[in-house]
C-alpha cells in the first residue's frame, strides 16, 4: 500500500466548478500523474494547480482580448507531475508562464523550469520561463491580506505580456 498526501487550499470550498458527467460517474478515477489541458491555446502556456487554475483562465480569458491565445494546463497532481504535457504545449507555444500560490523559493514552477530547461523542450522556448508566484512573505491570517499575498489576473496578464515582449 502506498500513501497518498491530498492537500487541498480552503480558498476552494466556497467556489462552484463545471463539473463534467464523466466525473460525476461513480466509477470515475482521477488519473494521478496526467494533467488535464482546460482550455487549448497557440500563444503561451499558463500551467498551474490547485486555486491558481481559476486565476490562470480568468487571465486567458482576459489575454484572448488582446489576440493572446493562452493554452492552460491543470497539473491535477504534483508527483508524479506529467511533465510531458507542459512539454508538449511549450514546443507547441514557444512560451511558458507558470503560476503557483507558494513561495517562489523552491516552488513548484522552479521545478517545472528546471524540467523544461534539462530536456530539448529548452530549444523550442522563444523567452525565458517566467514565474507567477505569491508573495514572498509570511503568510498573514487577514483575509484581506491572504488575497493579497496570492497571485491575481492581473498578474498574470502583466507577466504574459512581459514574456511576449508587448508593451
Amino acid at each position: 500500500m502506498k500513501a497518498v498526501v491530498y492537500l487541498e487550499s480552503e480558498l476552494l470550498y466556497g467556489q462552484s466548478f463545471d463539473v463534467s458527467d464523466e466525473a460525476l460517474s461513480s466509477d470515475f478515477l482521477l488519473p494521478i500523474g496526467q494533467a488535464k489541458v482546460e482550455r487549448e491555446g497557440k500563444d503561451v502556456t499558463l500551467v498551474s494547480y490547485s486555486l491558481g487554475v481559476g486565476t490562470c483562465l480568468a487571465a486567458a480569458e482576459e489575454l484572448s482580448k488582446l489576440g493572446i491565445s493562452a493554452e492552460v494546463i491543470n497539473l491535477r497532481s504534483l508527483r508524479p507531475m506529467d511533465e510531458e504535457t507542459i512539454f508538449r504545449s511549450v514546443k507547441k507555444t514557444h512560451y511558458l508562464v507558470t503560476v503557483e500560490n507558494g513561495w517562489p523559493v523552491c516552488g513548484i514552477g522552479a521545478e517545472i523550469c528546471a524540467r523544461v530547461m534539462e530536456t530539448d523542450t529548452f530549444n523550442y522556448l522563444d523567452a525565458p520561463v517566467l514565474r507567477v508566484t505569491g508573495a514572498d512573505i509570511p503568510m498573514p491570517y487577514a483575509f484581506n491580506l491572504e488575497r493579497a499575498s496570492y497571485p491575481d489576473t492581473h498578474n498574470i496578464v502583466t507577466t504574459v505580456k512581459m514574456v511576449k515582449n508587448i508593451q
